[in-house]
Parts: structure tokens; sequence; C-alpha cells
């Protein structure tokens, strides 16, 4: 970061922090008004605490010493008196802090909520090609510490709010009942401002770093634990720590600075007012000697100049709260902000039990400016058929299935299901009849009935059903609590093969009209993988699903009715698996080559 640029960022922290602020108020006006009441509730009785103190050392304390014995029974009554008056003011009180505190803590959890349901469905909202290019580290930070520092100034903003209306009130008080001693004792302020300004513009960058390296410390540590396999595997565990190490050293170094900053003002704040009530006291002496002044109101403006401190503290509390807020704001605005590119229109699918028709036309498609990976890609799948994309690796036959599924849009040509262009289908309309099994499959930390349907509502039957299909019940039945039986994370208690049929049950138990594998058995044994697809060509044979295989294998290949070769970004070739062999010796030295390998 440039020197130019930081000096910018203090200039617009304040009001970027009063900003943010503002968003906060407008979204929950009604609780912001509460807490704010509250607030001032409490400064006004806190105000009023002086005045009761002042009154009693006039009319119970001084004249209880002047009259001696013969003033015993007013004081007794005078002291029932005061007794009254505090309790009163204490209990009043009471009340304002506690609608203080509660307003201001359902304000903010309230807008953390929002804006982490905000993060997340704008997460759901943009294409996988945005995904791609964001750690996902970032992204968990996005939606946790970056909006819980964008709120973080909520908690002290009723206080601060509140506070400065019992600063008025104060001063005010102070300069009805001693201009002279009251102009001593303000004479404070100036000098807590200019001590609050440069605490501000000291430690405005360092808590600006400390939340961007939040953010860093966060994707380093979800890159580890993501990778846990190969870091232990590879006897990586130092270097991974030796990184994690840096950035927490780095976070802890600038915490430090920071709290030794806070340690050399916070004292300056706490002795100016103190210096203040001795001037006061001491201008106070003479002008009670002089007559021009009770001994109350001595009292009554050192007790309002010890409480006004208060106030400029709270202030701030919450400016020292705006170089967090304004850093999570804008990381969290960077999400928000970001354009859906994802357009949508309003066609609808037919339910039918037919499978569904499936048109690629001139698809193109490149990750990389100047490098092409799909070029004018076409061909038809007719309901109901099988085909088999075959093709070397790198060839671009996952980013196919991400076209097919609509995670990416084609950058050239369409893709038609039923005739209907996939960009101009009503959101949900394909996921609810296309169905995609990658070849890397995800479970969920929940039950195996769960994690084939997705808590939708579909019958235990239906489930069983789709199991049976997937080769997958007997292991199922076998588990201890069956449909019910918890994963673990990622389904970590299962082998590869087991999570591989599991994704494809949840695949199945859909019944899509377009059922898309992407080397979807590649862990499964030879002999199981037979059982898979002869049960699958039954299965969408009977129903008229109609189903694209990226395949590898030759028992795959075989399940298809027939096979096309991408090669270079296109169909270099199609026929069945047999037509191919004899017919394309690139094919046949690809798919041979993977069966010499097995």
């Amino acid at each position: 970061m440039s020197a130019d640029s930081l000096t910018s960022g203090e200039r617009s922290t304040l009001t970027d922090g009063f900003r943010v602020l503002g968003v906060a108020i407008r979204r929950e006006p009604w609780v912001f008004t509460l807490s704010t009441l509250g607030s001032v509730l409490f400064g006004a009785l806190t105000v009023a605490d002086a005045w009761v103190l002042g009154w009693s050392t006039d009319h119970v304390v001084l004249p209880a010493f002047k009259d001696g014995a013969r003033h015993q029974q007013g004081l007794t009554g005078g002291l029932v008196v005061i007794l009254a008056l505090f309790l009163g003011v204490a209990l009043l009180r009471a009340v304002g802090i506690v609608a203080r505190r509660l307003g201001a803590g359902v304000m903010q959890y309230r807008m953390q909520a929002a804006y982490r349901r905000e993060v997340t469905r704008k997460y759901l909202e943009l294409p996988m090609s945005w995904h791609q290019q964001h750690p996902t580290g970032q992204l968990l930070s996005n939606a946790n510490s970056d909006v819980e520092a964008a709120w973080s100034p909520i908690a002290p903003l009723p206080m601060a709010v509140g506070t400065v209306a019992m600063m008025v009130i104060a001063v005010v008080e102070m300069v009805f009942t001693d201009l002279t001693m009251a102009g001593v004792g303000l004479l404070v302020f100036p000098l807590v401002i200019l001590v609050n300004i440069t605490y501000q513009r000291l430690s405005s960058p360092i808590f600006t770093r400390i939340q961007a390296l939040r953010a860093e410390l966060s994707e380093v540590a979800h890159e580890s634990f993501d990778g846990a396999m190969v870091v232990k595997t590879l006897g990586r565990e130092t270097e991974e720590t030796e990184r994690f190490a840096e950035k927490a050293y780095q976070l802890r170094d600038l915490g430090i600075r920071a709290g030794r900053i806070r340690a050399a003002f916070d004292p300056m704040l706490e002795a100016l007012p103190s210096f203040g009530v001795l001037a006061v006291l001491g201008v106070g002496v003479l002008q009670v000697q002089h007559g021009n002044a009770d001994a109350g109101d001595v009292v009554t403006i050192a007790y309002l100049l010890t409480i006004v401190s208060f106030p400029i503290r709270s202030i701030g509390w919450l400016l020292g709260e705006f170089p967090r807020s304004v850093v999570g704001f804008r990381r969290v605005h960077t999400v928000l902000d970001t354009p859906v590119t994802t357009s949508y229109g309003d066609a609808q699918l037919a339910s039918t039990d037919t499978g569904a028709l499936l048109e690629v036309d001139a698809l193109g498609y490149s990750y990389v400016a100047g490098q092409t990976l799909l070029d004018g890609l076409s061909f038809d799948v007719p309901p109901g058929r099988t085909v088999a994309i075959v093709g070397e690796t790198a060839s671009g036959k996952s980013t196919l299935t991400s076209l097919l599924t609509r995670l990416v849009d084609p950058q050239a040509g369409a893709i038609r299901v039923d005739g209907v262009d996939l960009r101009d289908l009503a959101p949900g309309q394909l996921a609810g009849q296309v169905a995609l099994v990658p070849q890397t499959a995800f479970l969920f930390d929940d039950t195996i009935r769960d994690n084939v349907t997705l808590s939708e509502d579909i019958a235990d039957a239906d489930v069983w059903e789709a199991l049976r299909t997937a080769q997958a019940d007997g292991f199922v039945a076998a588990l201890p609590h069956g449909l019910d039986t918890k994963l673990g994370e990622r389904g970590t208690s299962l082998s590869g093969g087991q999570r591989q049929r599991l994704s494809l049950a949840r695949a199945l138990v859909r019944r899509p009209r377009l059922l898309i594998l992407d080397d979807a058995t590649s862990a499964v044994d030879p002999e199981v993988e037979a059982r898979i697809l002869a049960a699958m060509r039954a299965a969408t044979q009977g129903e008229g699903s109609t189903l694209v295989l990226i395949a590898y294998r030759k028992a795959t290949i075989a399940l298809a009715d027939d096979v096309l070769f991408l090669e270079d970004g296109r169909i270099a070739d199609h026929g069945t698996h047999d037509e191919l062999l004899a017919g394309n010796p690139a094919y046949a030295r690809l798919v041979n080559a993977y069966e010499v390998v097995q």
C-alpha cells in the first residue's frame, strides 16, 4: 500500500464509518431508537446524580454541620429524601442501561445475520467462474470476520449517542450553575479531543492492516486444513506450520502495536478530566470564599466534570472501531457489489417421463484469452439415448459438464434442452430436470438419507431404489443405523467408491430427464461398476432419461448408444464404440492405453 493511498484512506475512514452506521440505522430504525432512548435516559439520570449530590450538600449536609444537634430530626428526614432520590435515579438509570445494551445487541446481531445471509445468497448467485478466481478462505472471511468487523461499531453506537446527550445536558447545567467554574472545566475538552484525534490517526492504519491480515490468516488455515492429506503424506507439516505462523506473528505484532498505542493514550484520557477537576476545585474555593458561589455548586460542577469525560471516551470507543468496520464493510461489498452475469428468462421445461433432447450448437469456451478449450463444438443427443464423450486429459470434458449444467455460460454458441436455450430458462428449471454426478463426490456431514435427498421430501422407498441402482444398498444396510448413519465431514468414514455410489444415488433419486456422469464410477472396482452400469441401463431406459457419460473405461463406454470423440475442442469423430475402435487410430490408442494402465 502506497503512502498516498494510506493518507487518502485515513481521511475517508471517519466519513465512511458514519456511512456504515447510517446503513445500520436505516435498516433497524426502531431498535436503534429504543437503544438510543435508553442511552439518553441513562445519560440524563447520570447528570441527575450530580444535581442530587449538590442539592444534598446544600440542603442536608451543610445545615447539619451548622446546626448540630438541633438539626438532628431534620437530618433524619433529609437522609430519607436523599436515599429516595438516589434510589429512584439508580432504578431509572438501570432501565436505561438495559434498553441501551439490549437494543445495541439486537441491532448488531441482526445486521450481522442479515449480511451473512446476503453474502451467502450472493455466493449462490455468482457463477462458478467467479468462485474459481477467489480462494475459499477469503470467501469464508468475507462471510464471517469481515461481516463481524463491519458492524462492530454498533455496540458502542447507542452509548455514544446517549452520552452525547448526557454531555450536552451536563455542560448546560455547569454553565447555569457557575459560568466561571464551567469555563475553567471546559478547557479540558479541546485537550481530550486532541488526544482522541491523535490516537485515531496513529491507530487507524494499524487496525486496517489487522483486518486484512485476519483474512489472509483464514486463507492459509483453510488451505492447510483442506489439503491435510497432501500435507501429512508429503511431510509438509513444518512448512505449513511456518507459513501459518508467519501470518499469525504479523497479526500478533500489529495487535501488540495497537495495544501499546492504546496503553499510552488511555492514561492521558483518564488524567485530563482529573486535572480539570483540580482546576475547578481551586477556582471554586476562591469563588466560595468571595461569596460568588455555594459549596454545593463546586461539588456539582466537579462531579459533572468527572462524568463528561465518559461521553468523550465512549465516542472514542466508537471511532476506534471505524477502521476495522470500514475495511470489513468494503471487503463484504466487494462481494455484494459484484454484478451477476447469469441471466434468466421465463421459459419452462415440460414435466414428462421422456428423456430430454440435448442440442449443443457451435459451443466455444476458454479459461485464458487466446487459448481456446472448446471451439465450435456441436452435437445432438436424442431423447432417451446414451452418449459417451471420450477425449484426452484437458480436452475440455469436465468443462463441458459445467456448461451443460449451466455452472458457467458459454462464450460462444448455445446449449438447448428440448429446444430451449439454457439462458432462457426460468430459475430452478434446469436443476429440476438435469442432474450431474461429478468425478469427485462430495458428501455433507449429515445422515445418508439427507445426503441422498438433500432434505427434500423423498420417500425412503425411493431412496432405497436409487441406492440399489447405484449398488450402494448393501453397504448402507450394513451400517449401524442404516439411512440414519452420520457420515462425518466429507464422508470420510466411507471409501472413495462408496462416496461415488452415494453421489450417484443422489442424482438418480430425482429421476432426471438428463443425467450427466463425469467419470462418476472411477473409484469403483470393475465388477461393481458393471453391476451399476447394467442397473443404470435398465433404470434409464425404463424412465426414458437421456444419459451423457464422460468416460475412460471400455465398460462405461460400452453402455453408450453413441460415442463422441473429443479432440482439439471439437468432435473429431462419432459412432459406436466398436466402429471407432476399428476406424479411428487415435481413439483406439486412447482407450486401449487406459485399459493397459489398468
